[in-house]
């Protein structure tokens, strides 16, 4: 395909040769000494053309495909130890949230009447499913962390920023990959692709990732280890040279994950405000209980209920690109899939409290973009685009008691509450029906006003329409007619049933000013509003004070946002970048999870917080010392706070007192006020290994972060204590195209948790997720 004018229009970006350094992204992607290789240069995807990635004026991560596999990069979740304002929360793949900056997602359970503040996009194909992000990356070319708002180029609108995802295409020539690695814990890895030329016009590609690991929790009832992994993958792309100008790329993919995962530990407990026989410690002396251990890093668990995390992802897209009159024509189809199978032990103790927890589920979306770019003039080019999306939700939830249910979750001064058997067998069963319809038009203008200033206003109209049909009916326990008893065991689970809709219609847009000072320094500045469209309750609503659904909670309300960035983009020197950028989002009606204060009929439901605020500053740089030696640093500040959140939950500790409270002025859950990553590689002069000729290296990377708060409500009891990990590698390229290295992560053996959260039932038990101990392996590569 033929490269068009140049324009920046950064709607993903990507280093063009595995040889480009680029921005803010770590030594493994150093090239040789040629300073013209040296040269920083991106793909804008978009517009298929090339750019200096000092010019863009956004801020960008971009990862390229060495960099990817040495680093041990094989999901987003790694992702988060390289981009310090990438944040990655998961305790299984539903329950999976991705922020950029701290937005983007609720801090807590997932509910799938929400959309994406950050978006996922894989070849242009937007994956609604944030479970999509615990996949293995399979044959990724490079990756790119655009942050802040995205709405004027992106099919999606997302408010938080966007992970762009390239995958390599089919090659006209004969091409084979392979790596396999091997470490500690049981880690097996498995990668490989083939590709070559069909017939004249026409190219293939198939490649797959397959990954186990033991796992890192021992379960003492079962004597067997959970939390492992144990994923395979697969995909297939054809590509069709129609013409020299019209290409056409059918793809399909399917990854399949079983592991037996995932459970969190006990870690402490908190006194709270509820009388002292409905804490923790006299409950567990009740049953003469005692968990395995109250040090997380013992890893260990007596769960009584089985742990799985199955899922399929799949799907297949068509896209054409068509290069017509002044621009690109491109379109992007694609059906995808969510299969989700899960059993969970939600009490996370060896007791009988809740015996089953589950909710499986089956989503498909079906998405459609069309997109011409190109340059009207010398001084004007354009985007403009249309999207549409529509998805369809259908789960089954199950949630039973046990036999210690009654104890744990009812008030004993309550007449009744020891009645045999009243919650042994309770349980609910859920029906949830769910569509998710969007559409958009969107665009975006390049006015290159002289030489150095450049304009870039861009504008967005969004419809988004969504209905749930959601019906749960109970069963089981005691069976009776006793009033007093039936509102007991409906004060646990009760049935509900309601039915909603919303819809509703966005304009939002932002405008970029780039003005280029000299060859080595370049300043922007942009104003943007977004929005993230309205949510829906799919988990459950409360009860109004008459005992029926409060149905008005079904809705929550879109978020609306205010983004202003100033930045500069600079090079010093031949090989030194230093890049800074300064911004601050707020956003009114912030789509938030709350957790009913009471014993806990739902496990958690949606409300809006009147207002919040991030801001911060990020700094990025690098330096090549010499043509073998190069560094990187990246370090940002984040304050992120509610504004005002007058009708909060209330903090584990004050479970007992009033339901609600204001925590206005409180930080945000997630955000770490500093993080940052540091490293570098050295790369030997011309050497030989078993006769091969190639380059020995070794690379180190830091990771760090600050405190932060893990519950919606701040307590002092789920603050997750800053930590610093280490990784390095060591390793011989060869020039003949194989490479060998030995690698290792969190090479200090670092304790520290993902996140920290309370077990329902408002006990005080509070448990953690414990980050892997220290890994390490060997990494064969070869292609040829």
């Amino acid at each position: 395909m033929a490269l068009k004018p140049r324009l920046i229009l950064a709607v993903a970006v990507a280093a063009l040769a595995p040889t480009a350094v680029a921005q803010e992204i770590a030594p493994a992607e150093a090239g040789p000494a040629d300073p013209e290789l040296r040269r920083e240069t991106i793909t804008v995807t978009a517009r298929r053309v090339s750019e200096d990635l000092q010019d863009v004026p956004i801020p960008v991560s971009v990862l390229t495909e060495d960099f990817i596999a040495e680093s041990g990069a094989f999901n987003v979740g790694r992702l988060r130890e390289i981009v310090p304002t990438l944040q990655f929360y998961s305790t299984n793949p539903r329950n999976t949230s991705i922020n950029i900056r701290g937005l983007g997602a609720p801090y807590g359970l997932t509910n799938d009447g929400l959309d994406a503040g950050v978006g996922m996009y894989v070849d242009g194909v937007f994956y609604a499913r944030p479970a999509s992000t615990t996949l293995d990356f399979i044959d990724v070319s490079q990756i790119e962390v655009v942050r802040g708002p995205q709405g004027t180029l992106f099919g999606k609108n997302t408010t938080a920023g966007a992970i762009n995802i390239t995958t390599k295409k089919p090659s006209s020539t004969p091409e084979t990959e392979v790596e396999l690695t091997y470490g500690n814990l049981g880690y097996t890895q498995a990668k490989g692709a083939i590709s070559g030329p069909i017939t004249d016009k026409i190219a293939g590609r198939i490649s797959f990732s397959g990954t186990q690991r033991d796992g890192t929790l021992y379960n003492v009832r079962d004597n067997d280890y959970i939390n492992d992994l144990n994923n395979l993958g697969v995909r297939g792309q054809l590509l069709f040279n129609v013409t020299d100008s019209l290409e056409i790329i059918l793809a399909g993919d399917h990854t399949r994950q079983r592991p037996n995962g995932y459970a969190l530990v006990p870690v402490g407990v908190a006194p709270t405000l509820r009388p002292a026989n409905r804490q923790y410690q006299a409950l567990a002396d009740y049953f003469g209980y005692a968990p395995p251990s109250f040090n997380a890093f013992d890893r260990l668990t007596d769960a009584d209920t089985y742990h799985q995390s199955n899922q399929d992802i799949g799907g297949i897209s068509l896209t054409a690109n068509w290069d017509i009159g002044p621009g690109t024509l491109t379109s992007i189809t694609a059906w995808r899939l969510w299969n989700w199978g899960p059993s969970n032990d939600r009490d996370f103790l060896g007791l009988p409290i809740t015996t089953v927890s589950a909710n499986p589920s089956e989503q498909t979306q079906w998405t459609q973009e069309l997109r011409y770019a190109g340059d009207l003039s010398e001084r004007l080019g354009f985007v403009a685009g249309a999207f549409y999306f529509a998805q369809e939700i259908n789960s089954t939830g199950n949630q039973e008691q046990g036999s210690a249910a009654a104890r744990w979750l009812l008030n004993p001064s309550s007449a009744g509450w020891d009645t045999p058997g009243l919650l042994d067998g309770y349980g609910q069963i859920s029906d949830i029906q769910s569509k998710n319809t969007s559409a958009a038009l969107f665009g975006q203008l390049e006015w290159r006003v002289t030489d150095r200033l450049r304009l870039l206003p861009g504008l967005r109209l969004n419809y988004d329409k969504k209905s749930v049909d959601y019906d749960a009916q109970v069963y089981g326990g005691l069976q009776t007619t006793n009033p007093a008893l039936i509102a007991l065991q409906r004060s646990v689970l009760a049935p509900l049933t309601y039915s909603a809709d919303a819809d509703d219609t966005n304009v939002s847009g932002q405008i970029t000013a780039a003005y280029e000072v000299s060859p080595a320094l370049n300043l922007y500045a942009t104003y943007a509003t977004a929005f993230k469209p309205v949510g829906l309750n799919l988990s459950g609503i409360p009860n109004d004070a008459a005992g029926n659904p409060a149905i008005e909670l079904a809705t929550v309300k879109p978020e609306d946002v205010r983004h202003i960035e100033v930045g500069l983009k600079s090079e010093p020197r031949d090989g030194f970048t230093a890049n800074l950028t300064a911004y601050e989002t707020e956003i009114r009606d912030y789509q938030v999870g709350v957790v009913n204060a009471q014993i806990g009929v739902l496990r958690g439901y949606l409300a809006n917080a009147e207002k919040v605020r991030v801001r911060g500053v990020e700094f990025d740089g690098r330096a090549q010392w010499a043509d073998n030696f190069v560094t990187y640093a990246a370090l940002a500040w984040t304050e992120g706070k509610y504004v005002a959140f007058p009708d909060a939950p209330p903090a584990l500790e004050d479970t007992g007192g009033p339901q609600v409270v204001d925590i206005s002025g409180t930080r945000l859950p997630g955000i770490s006020e500093w993080s940052g990553s540091v490293g570098g590689e050295y790369t030997s002069g011309e050497s030989a290994l078993l006769g091969r000729e190639g380059n020995y290296f070794a690379a180190l990377d830091a990771f760090f972060r600050s405190d932060f708060s893990s519950s919606p409500t701040e307590s002092r009891y789920l603050t997750v204590d800053g930590y610093t990990t280490l990784a390095g590698r060591l390793g011989f390229r060869a020039a003949n195209g194989w490479d060998v290295y030995l690698w290792g992560r969190n090479l200090l053996d670092e304790d520290y948790f993902e996140l920290l959260a309370a077990q329902p039932g408002n006990s005080g038990l509070y448990v953690g997720q414990p980050a892997d101990p220290r890994t390490y392996g060997i990494t064969l590569r070869a292609r040829f």
